[in-house]
Formats: structure tokens, sequence, C-alpha cells
């Protein structure tokens, strides 16, 4: 064999010693998939994330009303299901009839999940286990049960504390924001009576999430929350998150400037998702000029990415996107 040859052999088996090398690294990214009210877009009602980790694991975040339902075909398989707090944009109340259906601006809830809420509905179909804090497990322990449910399949992780699942961490931090249960979920002569006076059942604070992946990616979702401490103690000081999912719609939640500010100078991660925008965010997968998800994309120092529904977006152990950003 002459030199040129074994030289190009050799150079050969180096790329493919490099292309089996990255291999790995590429199977090792967290996939994070919106699931929005538009293919495409950021809509006002925009709340579910499902996160895979590089291990298979699926979590849906905040189911909301732009899943639709337990049969969305955009669910499949649903290990966990994580919810910040008991309002119907996120426990999912009612929802679309089906994927695309409504606008981007007034979402489709044409769909009842009343008594159960998405939530356990799509809990019950998946066989999925249910993770919240604070006093929300036993409502949602109840719930799987009398649907024919597994009531152990609702697990608690309280704040300073946690829980492993399928390879993922999930632990819960403080979110400042209310969390009443509605009476509708409750029904009956008791949910009549609270409804009629105007109360709404005690599950406890609402939450914000830090979970790490097999990958040891950190990732911070916010929940709705206005500006805490813990969000530079806790969730930078102890965990470094270096992903977050953040809130920014205003009036509800933090707007854009206070959003800004967490990241910037609490959290400090290396990306953020936003989030929560109650309103058009994106016209034709673009962000819509003089809107409140505008601002906060200007605001944050670090890169933005906007969850368009239905487009995965990959990233890596330190939150940098590697695809579909």
């Amino acid at each position: 064999m002459g030199k040129n040859s074994m030289a190009l052999r050799l150079a050969g088996c180096s790329v493919m010693a490099l292309t089996l090398l990255a291999l790995p690294a590429m199977a090792a990214n967290v996939k994070v998939t919106p699931l929005g009210g538009q293919d495409g877009e950021f809509c006002a009602q925009d709340r579910a994330l499902i996160f895979e980790d590089p291990n298979g694991t699926r979590i849906l975040y905040d189911a909301g009303r732009t899943v639709a339902g337990a049969e969305d075909p955009r669910l499949g398989k649903i290990d966990i299901i994580l919810v910040s707090h008991m309002h119907g944009d996120h426990v999912g109340n009612a929802h679309n009839k089906a994927p695309n259906s409504g606008t981007c601006g007034q979402a489709d809830v044409s769909v009842s999940a009343l008594p159960n809420s998405s939530t356990v509905n799509i809990a019950l179909a998946k066989k999925s286990k249910i993770v919240t804090g604070s006093e929300m497990p036993p409502f949602f322990a109840a719930k799987l049960k009398a649907n024919g449910g597994n009531p152990a399949d609702s697990i608690l992780t309280r704040f300073g504390g946690s829980v492993t699942l399928g390879g993922v961490t999930i632990a819960t931090v403080p979110a400042f924001h209310s969390n009443g249960l509605d009476a509708d979920y409750i029904g009956g002569e008791l949910g009549r009576a609270m409804a009629a006076a105007g109360i709404g059942g005690y599950v406890g604070e609402a939450t914000g999430y830090v979970l790490t992946f097999s990958n040891g990616l950190v990732t911070y979702l916010s929940g709705d929350t206005g500006i805490t401490a813990e969000q530079d103690k806790v969730v930078n000081g102890f965990y470094h998150a270096k992903l977050a999912v953040m809130n920014m719609g205003n009036g509800f939640t933090t707007g854009p400037n206070e959003a800004a500010y967490v990241i910037n100078d609490l959290v400090k991660p290396n990306a953020v998702i936003a989030s929560h925008a109650n309103e058009i965010g994106t016209v034709g997968g673009v962000v819509r000029q003089n809107s409140k998800t505008e601002a906060f994309v200007k605001a944050v120092k670090v890169p933005v990415h906007i969850p368009l529904s239905g487009k995965t977006m990959e990233f890596d152990s330190n939150g940098k996107c590697a695809a579909g950003c």
C-alpha cells in the first residue's frame, strides 16, 4: 500500500471516529416542543411545553387550554405532568376541540374538562405521574381515584426537596402567585355553596420547578410568578439553572421588563424561553412589533427563544440551543 493510500485511509478513519464521537453529544440534547394554539405561532393562551430527556422520558408542563384533550395527537407518550398552579389556563379547565381550532388571539376553549381538568384526563389516558408541590397532590390523587386511576400517581415534591422519576430530578421552588381551586372542580352541594359565596378551595402556594435532566441541563420553570428573592438565592445560587422558561405577559404575572430583570439579574441563565404572553406574540412566526414579547426580547441580555407551536427546540447541557431555534 502506497503512502498516499495509507494517508487517505487514516484520514477516513479519523473522520469516522469524530463522527461517532459526535453522535452521543447530539443524542444528549433535551428536546422542548410547544403545544400551542396555532402551528408555528406563539399565541395568547399558549402555556404547554413537552420536555423530552435524552433517555426518552417525556414531561408535559402546564397542559393549559391549547392541548386538545387527552386525544391530542401531538402528545404522544407522556410520563410525567407538572402543574404550576390550579388556574384554568394552566391546569386546563377547558380546551380546543382540535389542534389549530380558534385563532391566535382567541383560542378555542369550547370543550369543558370539568370537573376533572385536562391534566387529570391526560394522566388517566397516558398513565402519567402528576408531580406537584404545596397542597395540590391530595386534590389530584382524589381525582385519579374517582376516575379509576391510581392515587399513588399523584406525587409530592415540596419546597426544598426533590424526586427523581425517569432519570429526571424534579424540585419545586416558590412562585409568588394566587392558587385558588375553582369550585367547579369540586362540584356537588359543597361546590355550589362555595361558588355562591365566591370562594375557592385551598391547595397551598403556587410553585415553580427546577428540572435536572440526565444530560446535566438544569432548567427553571417559573410558573406564574412575580419577582422573588429565591430566583437569585435558590434558582441561581443553589441550582445554577442554565435554561429558563419565564412568564412575561404582565397584569397576571411579571411584565416584560420585570421578567427581563429576573433573567438578567437574578436567575442569570444562558438562555430563556418566553412564556405566557397573553397576546398574539408572533405573526407568521415572527415576533410582532410593539408587543410585550418584543419588549422582553429586547430587554433580555441572553438569547430569547420564542416557543412556536409544534416546532421542537433542542438544548445542550449548558442551555445552548443546538437545533430548532
